[in-house]
């Protein structure tokens, strides 16, 4: 076995990528871009959410045979194929009616898309993918290159978008990142961020809403609809419910954290991020709450969203409020233009007596800062 590998596969009959080092490994697949897995080397826990329904290949949804287990229209589309990460790429939420009308899926065409290999690598010093996806609708084009360098615990992940239109364009940009048991699991797990500020979605959660709707709170105490003071970055407090929250990241910080914490099973795993491009995180939490497939009453997740943009509104909502807290909430890319921006998405064993992270930084490794005030040094993969 090479110290590095990047080596085509099957992850539950999807074709897909896995690079590994040894220490961590990653699942990226074909079919929509997903990240759809990713731990430990040797561990039997995914650190990100894993859908509960069997997923499909993107290709092969179809609605008249595919709507009664995924959902209808726009959204049946997209969660045919959804688990752990996806890109949301030119409108955060769902797409316009007319768009609608001609297939368009929630949250943009990227994570319906066929994604092409440009290259794979591996040696003992690294593995390396890039791949790209083509998003005709909106004339845009993302190259992703992902870089897993050897004893690193984090792995980089480059993104380039470019505008291959002959006029500019308003665009939504989210990596959005879900994480779900085991490992982000009540009374076992707590969500670390690099945010105060927040608003809740003002139009509440299908009649099930944990939180007051539109409403303001400092993360990470929130009012419930009884006025109660609930902390939300503790996952499922109430059983049935389920709730949409945006959160400005803070503005002094050139990169921003989302990590979680498991003390049971003495794990961190997050995302070290662009601030500059990505300023939101938009939180979405489903326990239980919807009885219609394909949640089925049974699934937990926990979105952990950071993007351009703080709600899934869609892009003509964005452009209609065009600020939040002061802050766009969309972006604008020029004709012929390219865009680049980089995220590290990690995971490490922690003491047993670990407590929290006060903080993530990076020079040349990541460190994380526990509220004790203990330091823990990850290796992390270099430039791509």
């Amino acid at each position: 076995m090479k110290l590095c590998e990047a080596t085509p596969i099957l992850w539950k009959q999807r074709r897909g990528y896995c690079l590994s080092n040894r220490s961590i490994e990653l699942t990226v697949l074909l079919g929509g871009g997903h990240i759809a897995d990713f731990r430990l080397c040797g561990s039997p826990y995914n650190l990100l959410f894993e859908s509960p329904w069997s997923t499909i290949e993107p290709s092969g949804y179809s609605p008249d045979v595919h709507s009664g287990k995924y959902g209808k229209g726009a959204v049946g589309r997209f969660l045919s194929g959804f688990t752990g990460h996806a890109l949301v790429l030119a409108y955060f939420g769902m797409p316009s009616p007319e768009e609608a009308a001609r297939g368009l899926p929630l949250h943009g065409e990227a994570a319906c898309a066929e994604w092409e290999v440009l290259s794979s690598s591996a040696d003992g010093k690294k593995a390396h993918l890039s791949l790209e996806v083509a998003l005709p609708e909106y004339r845009l084009r993302l190259k992703r290159t992902l870089l897993l360098s050897a004893q690193a615990f984090s792995i980089l992940i480059e993104e380039q978008l470019t505008n291959l239109g002959n006029a500019e364009l308003d665009y939504q940009w989210v990596e959005h990142a879900t994480f779900g048991e085991p490992f982000f699991a009540r009374e076992e797990s707590q969500l670390f961020l690099s945010a105060k500020r927040g608003r809740t979605w003002p139009e509440g959660y299908e009649g099930k809403e944990l939180l007051a709707s539109n409403s303001n709170f400092a993360w990470p105490w929130a009012k419930t609809l009884g006025g109660e003071l609930v902390d939300i970055s503790k996952p499922f407090l109430r059983g049935g419910t389920g709730f949409v929250a945006a959160l400005l990241t803070e503005e002094q910080r050139a990169q921003g954290f989302a990590a979680v914490h498991n003390q049971r099973l003495k794990t961190v795993a997050g995302y070290f991020f662009d601030r500059n491009r990505f300023p939101w995180i938009a939180l979405w939490e489903e326990d239980c709450a919807r009885q219609y497939a394909p949640w089925n009453g049974t699934t937990r997740a926990r979105g952990v969203e950071f993007g351009t943009s703080p709600m899934p509104t869609g892009l003509q909502s964005a452009q209609q409020a065009k600020t939040l807290f002061g802050t766009p909430v969309f972006a604008t890319l020029p004709a012929g233009d390219t865009v680049t921006t980089s995220y590290q998405l990690f995971a490490t064993p922690v003491p047993a007596d670990w407590r929290g992270i006060i903080d993530v930084t990076a020079t040349l490794d990541l460190s994380l800062y526990d509220t004790d005030g203990q330091n823990l040094r990850i290796p992390a993969s270099g430039k791509a």
